[in-house]
């Protein structure tokens, strides 16, 4: 990433963007939560992308460079922890499982920063408990360092529709299946469809941000019919394409 910002402290605040509006690779010294209570936010690291939607959060560590996108409207809403408050000990990006009170909890507690009081203080040790029992989801997209993968990748990524198999694919690229799937495995940990389905979903959630209807998502992104996309999605979001978590109170 070029011209990366460093911002020591990471900031308590709530912020607005637009559909397709970015904040630039920077870095903190204080670990970071993220979460869009509206829309869906993408972040990207050397190591991957993360995306999303308003029923999880992304943590942060400290140091990692990173940058924003939005899809769709962003209230967006970030909560830096010194180095000291780690909840759930983790040292790489993460999606976080936001049930609806952490997300009151996470609104509230950011819709104030400047506020030190004794109640601020306690709202924000409810959110660390709530924090240490949010459940981590699997919508980790890493990227790949091999060239034959980011072969491979940039392909799934133009058209995650694209249904040929592996041995198809890797007649393309000049390797055998065999020897794609070896590098998945030891590289990402992944089998070829688990990795298909994971960039599928990922293209899915920013269609869906941008107001395309289910039917139209599942085909544009490889899945046979709207009922298979549906089932895959809630298996994995733990709800439904359509469906939209409450709006936090005012």
């Amino acid at each position: 990433m070029q011209n990366i910002r460093h911002t020591p402290v990471a900031p308590t605040r709530t912020q607005r963007l637009t559909s397709g509006g970015e904040i630039d690779a920077h870095r903190h010294d204080d670990h970071q939560i993220v979460y869009a209570s509206h829309g869906i936010i993408a972040i990207t690291t050397d190591a991957g992308s993360w995306v999303a939607p308003a029923t999880r959060a992304l943590w942060i560590p400290a140091g990692t460079v990173h940058r924003h996108q939005a899809h769709g409207e962003l209230d967006l809403h970030f909560v830096g922890l010194p180095t000291t408050q780690n909840p759930l000990g983790l040292d790489t990006p993460t999606v976080l499982s936001v049930s609806p009170l952490l997300r009151e909890l996470i609104v509230a507690y950011t819709r104030t920063p400047d506020d030190e009081g004794p109640q601020r203080r306690r709202l924000r040790a409810v959110l660390l408990d709530q924090l240490r029992v949010s459940p981590q989801q699997p919508l980790h997209l890493p990227t790949p360092s091999t060239p034959l993968l980011r072969e491979l990748y940039a392909i799934l990524r133009a058209d995650p529709a694209d249904n040929r198999s592996l041995d198809e694919l890797g007649r393309q690229i000049g390797a055998g299946a065999r020897t794609l799937s070896r590098h998945l495995r030891r590289e990402l940990g992944l089998t070829y469809p688990q990795w298909r389905t994971q960039i599928r979903l990922h293209h899915a959630l920013i269609l869906l941000a941008d107001q395309t209807p289910v039917t139209a998502v599942a085909h544009q992104c490889g899945w046979s019919s709207a009922s298979t996309f549906i089932d895959v999605f809630r298996r994995t979001f733990g709800h439904t394409p359509g469906a939209r978590p409450p709006k936090p109170s005012d």
